[in-house]
């Protein structure tokens, strides 16, 4: 895990959404992404908690600290696998 305290120092940052005017005339994503070095940062502030709420109230059992340590640390293959192993379609569901 990074630094277990990144989240009192690490501002939290949202993609946003795509300006109105340009969605109502397509059918891409409304929500933008974070670029790779912005999703490490913000994969950085997970507190390790003892109990995280992320993970229990998870209806699906994500490993969320497990998951988020892995993105930190830029193994996406493991951040995958975790992901996977409690949702067999993540790309729908994981949003």
């Amino acid at each position: 895990m990074g630094n277990p305290k990144a989240f009192l120092t690490i501002p939290r940052k949202e993609a946003g959404y795509r300006p109105i005017h340009d969605r109502i005339l397509d059918f891409s994503e409304v929500e933008q992404t974070l670029n790779s070095n912005d999703r490490r940062q913000q994969a950085s502030r997970c507190m390790d908690c003892g109990v995280p709420f992320c993970h229990w109230a998870c209806p699906l059992g994500n490993k969320a600290p497990e998951w988020n340590d892995a993105l930190y640390k830029g193994d996406w293959e493991q951040a995958y696998r975790l992901l996977n192993s409690t949702n067999d379609f993540p790309e729908f569901t994981g949003r």
